[in-house]
């Protein structure tokens, strides 16, 4: 729900600097604008749980680390927009630091969705707000599959076949 305006913001942004400032007129596609807005909001949170990283004598911000992220990405990857994954970045650092929580609906709205849709009956996996335990969106599930062999996990038995010449 909350998803659309993660990238229409980004996408304002750049329109308004390209558009009016560059007077530039550039096609832009792809999904990479969730990534560089989560990896903003991420970097945010990261900061605020360890401000600093060292890297022998020198301690690093740790918010800048999504700023080295787009370097990498516009250094590595042809044909790139560089202003439009920095908009990107910057809806995220705004979104991380509290400022566009208006955009997720309240938990008492995702409850009456939850009920009247009746989503536990009919999605196998899904992660009711009532069954949460690490922040909103609850813990993701995991299956752990039955060993053919008998051997737990960690195990690391094989075959007695040698590999290579």
């Amino acid at each position: 729900m909350f998803v659309g305006p993660l990238s229409t913001l980004p996408a304002a942004a750049y329109l308004l600097v390209e558009r009016g400032l560059l007077r530039g007129n550039t096609a832009v596609m792809g999904a990479s604008v969730w990534v560089f807005v989560l990896l903003g909001a991420e970097g945010i949170k990261a900061f605020r749980a360890n401000p600093y990283f060292a890297i022998g004598t020198s301690r690093i911000p740790t918010w800048t680390t999504p700023l080295l992220a787009l370097i990498f990405v516009t250094a590595l990857v042809p044909n790139t927009s560089f202003l439009g994954h920095l908009c990107s970045l910057g809806v995220g650092y705004i979104y991380g630091l509290g400022y566009l929580k208006i955009l997720a609906p309240p938990e008492k709205i995702l409850r009456w969705i939850e009920g009247k849709l009746n989503l536990l009956g009919r999605l196998p996996h899904y992660v009711s707000l009532d069954q949460k335990t690490y922040g909103r969106y609850g813990v993701l599930p995991t299956t752990n599959a039955p060993s053919v062999d008998g051997a737990g996990e960690g195990s690391y038995m094989g075959s007695t076949e040698r590999l290579g010449p």
